[in-house]
């Protein structure tokens, strides 16, 4: 993706801080260490387009390393620095990670150490996941979380089909696929209009 050099160079500054940090707390597997850039920064920065040029709220759930709420928060300081990012991550050590990037790299990025269902309401427009959970137990953290017209970003891998099959036997909802740029088997959902079957 297009992105200006300071926003390059901040996502730069991320993965050395998710190189840094990972052997402590496995942030990415060993073997993926090499290829931050092109594995989980390129994959997350399928999301950059959705972000909304207004101020409003976008939550990313099981934010773990970072992948895709840091990156999308990153590309946002620039382009919506208006924009709020909750994360929410239960990992207290992941957590303290998120925190450490968001300061070190001064992002619009509030950290909850908590778990989703849990969480009071947070009423965000945008609602972003990556390899998380399946999609029906994603529709059903993002229900408690989606503000009226609020739409869900999932990054989801070659299982996307059956997913969407058994999530629709307890939601309504529209789903525009997309397939990845990063991998042909997977896919980016765009879900919106959800509610209970």
């Amino acid at each position: 993706m297009d992105v200006s050099r300071e926003t390059r160079e901040r996502l730069s500054d991320f993965a050395a801080l998710v190189r840094k940090w990972s052997p402590a707390i496995n942030l990415v597997s060993k073997s993926d260490l090499p290829h931050i850039e092109s594995r989980h920064i390129a994959d997350s920065l399928q999301l950059a387009p959705y972000i909304p040029q207004t101020s409003g709220i976008w939550a990313d759930f099981g934010s773990g390393g970072g992948f895709p709420g840091i990156v999308a928060a990153i590309v946002a300081s620039e382009t919506a620095p208006d924009l709020r990012f909750h994360l929410v991550e239960s990992d207290q050590r992941k957590s303290t990670f998120l925190r450490t990037a968001a300061r070190e790299l001064s992002l619009n990025v509030t950290v909850h150490s908590e778990r989703i269902e849990t969480l009071a309401p947070l009423s965000a427009d945008i609602i972003s996941a990556r390899a998380l959970a399946p999609l029906n137990m994603l529709l059903g953290y993002a229900a408690r979380h989606l503000s009226t017209g609020g739409s869900c970003l999932f990054l989801k891998g070659q299982m996307h089909e059956a997913e969407i099959e058994t999530a629709r036997e307890h939601w309504r909802f529209d789903c525009d696929s997309q397939v990845s740029r990063t991998d042909p088997d997977a896919r980016l959902l765009l879900v919106s209009h959800l509610h209970h079957a």
